[in-house]
């Protein structure tokens, strides 16, 4: 058995394909996944949102990119 790995997603994108990605990965639903990372980011102020996204963005490779 293989693990899927982390790559942002082409068809399942708002942003950059993170949250759709990691939705992929672990099959889950992007939706409810995008929702709850908004509400963690916005009620926790301990938890920097936007700064997680961020690094995810740069660390993750695209779904096409891949070599």
């Amino acid at each position: 058995m293989s693990a899927r790995p982390f790559i942002r997603s082409r068809s399942d994108r708002m942003i950059a394909g993170v949250m759709g990605g990691i939705a992929r990965r672990f099959g889950w639903s992007s939706n409810l996944l995008r929702v709850v990372f908004v509400l963690v980011s916005i009620l926790s102020a301990g938890f920097p949102g936007i700064l997680v996204y961020l690094i995810l963005w740069l660390l993750m490779p695209d779904e096409g990119n891949l070599a």
